[in-house]
């Protein structure tokens, strides 16, 4: 490259640190000195002008022996059994139970006080008293210790004799003094690098266009500086939303577009709404504490809280009769429920527990619990987190979010709930799906959806779906009511879009990951 376009092409802090290399090698700090620029604007001219070969670099790594959190404060003020052997001095016997509130020290530095001192020979113990034994000149003057800590920081090599000894003592104790490595980068021009710095580098270049440049004209007959487009720069990270917030961002697009609005609830929720309404058996497994969070010494106090309540008594006393002996020809579980069961507090198990909610809420809103519902349909959805007593490893996590709808017609039926799914998974980017029977104690029938996964070569289950049995809805609208109903499994979605092979990767919330995570993008 011509030398003229290389001079044309320097910016401004490579031409304050050209200059001043010399043939030898020279390190960053010197460097940055010289040409009275601050460390990271060095490096970068440096790095800039390597790319131009001007310059070649030869980095290395040192030790050196800094001072933590810890020694910087006791520089500042004192060691703590400086503090001691000065409370000493002017008491000359101190019990050893008032070493902290003579000395102002907390418990561990009392500890690390005492035993120093009487190390040193500084101090006598006697009939659980402390005496002074040390000479005058052995209290005036600075233990090693001290003496250490006023050098840093200092080359691990360099450590010897004396400070070697303060150095071993002072790292049995916390954050006093910590070794870092340090990389050292060294810069010598090359051939043309000598060739450029000797030539006129004074040159009147513009570096950008401003307004005022402009508005003045004073850019005509000037030079702008030549931009090497091939050179790295640093690498700018912007703000942007977590990478479970944007996909739940996105979904929730989905759902909306498609005519539904959003139910929003609490985590924490009482067993009627998480199992009893949802016609869960009171002695479900999945009821046990192996599989749920109980919030212990809360149960719900208050029939009809909105909050943690179990609902109204015409809704409370239909849920009993579902359990205990059936309603629409069911049996029921043929047992006595037990309404203090239904009131105990947990962390909610699956986001259905809202779907139940707003049936309830549309069930009082009807002007009598035998009122049809007429020309129109409701339409919910929600995503949101959930909460199981799992053991966390790469695939199980206590926590995990799920995308929860129902659609509650008097027309509904099972094919426009095969439609849905189909058409948010579709949007989600699957285009592959498969539906097989499945069971679950609230929907008949039921279904769990599969995709495929096209890397595996097989197919990943996301969750179940039905249509709301008896037992759910005539508690609620006092007749039956086609309601379809899912709750999708949302962090596999996200896992298998971002590439995350272990799902605790999803919330550790790493920030080097979360800079390089790629958007959300369909």
């Amino acid at each position: 490259m011509d030398k003229n376009l290389i001079i044309e092409s320097l910016s401004p802090m490579e031409r304050s640190v050209l200059p001043v290399l010399a043939g030898s090698f020279s390190g960053i700090d010197e460097i940055s000195e010289k040409a009275d620029l601050d460390k990271t604007t060095t490096l970068r001219a440096v790095g800039f002008l390597k790319n131009k070969g001007l310059v070649e670099t030869e980095e290395s790594e040192k030790k050196i022996v800094i001072l933590g959190i810890l020694g910087l404060n006791y520089l500042k003020k004192e060691l703590p059994e400086r503090a001691l052997l000065n409370a000493l001095e002017e008491k000359k016997i101190i019990p050893i139970g008032e070493i902290r509130n003579v000395c102002g020290l907390n418990e561990n530095e009392a500890k690390i006080a005492l035993g120093t001192l009487k190390k040193k020979a500084l101090i006598e113990i006697r009939q659980g008293k402390l005496h002074l034994s040390a000479r005058p000149e052995e209290v005036t003057n600075k233990m090693i210790e001290e003496l250490f800590m006023e050098k840093l920081p200092m080359d691990f090599d360099a450590i010897v004799d004396l400070d070697k000894l303060a150095f071993s003592e002072l790292m049995k104790r916390k954050d006093i003094v910590e070794v870092e490595e340090q990389k050292l980068v060294s810069v010598k021009l090359t051939k043309l690098g000598k060739e450029i710095a000797g030539a006129d580098l004074g040159a009147d270049l513009i570096e950008a266009l401003t307004p005022k440049i402009l508005k003045s004209g004073a850019w005509k007959g000037k030079k702008f500086r030549r931009y090497d487009l091939t050179s790295s720069v640093p690498r700018v990270y912007g703000g942007k939303r977590h990478f479970t917030n944007q996909a739940m961002d996105y979904a929730k697009s989905i759902w909306l577009e498609m005519g539904f609005a959003q139910m929003s609830g609490n985590y924490v929720e009482s067993g009627f709404f998480v199992f009893d309404a949802l016609f869960t058996a009171q002695d479900h497994p999945v009821r046990e504490m192996q599989d749920t969070f109980y919030i212990k010494g809360l149960d719900v106090k208050s029939v009809g809280n909105r909050n943690q309540g179990i609902g109204n008594r015409d809704v409370l006393a239909a849920v009993k009769k579902a359990h205990e002996g059936g309603v629409d020809g069911s049996k029921g579980w043929q047992y006595k429920w037990d309404e203090e069961d239904a009131r105990k507090v947990l962390l909610r198990t699956h986001t259905t527990s809202l779907s139940i909610r707003k049936l309830m809420e549309i069930g009082a809103s009807l002007e009598n619990r035998n009122q049809k519902i007429e020309n129109r349909s409701y339409k919910f959805f929600a995503i949101g987190k959930c909460f199981r007593n799992e053991t966390v490893d790469w695939s199980h996590g206590f926590e995990f979010n799920q995308t929860e709808g129902i659609v509650v017609d008097e027309n509904a039926n099972f094919r426009q709930l095969l439609g849905y799914l189909k058409e948010f998974y579709k949007k989600m980017g699957y285009e592959k799906i498969r539906v097989r029977p499945g069971y679950f104690a609230y929907t008949e029938p039921s279904l769990e959806i599969d995709v495929w996964h096209p890397e595996r070569k097989k197919w990943v289950e996301l969750g179940g779906a039905g249509m709301f049995r008896p037992e759910v809805t005539i508690p609620m609208f006092g007749r039956h009511v086609p309601v379809l109903a899912w709750g999708q499994g949302f962090d596999r979605i996200i896992t298998e879009f971002f590439g995350i092979k272990d799902l605790r990767e999803v919330y550790k919330n790493d920030l080097t990951q979360l800079r390089n995570m790629k958007f959300w993008v369909k």
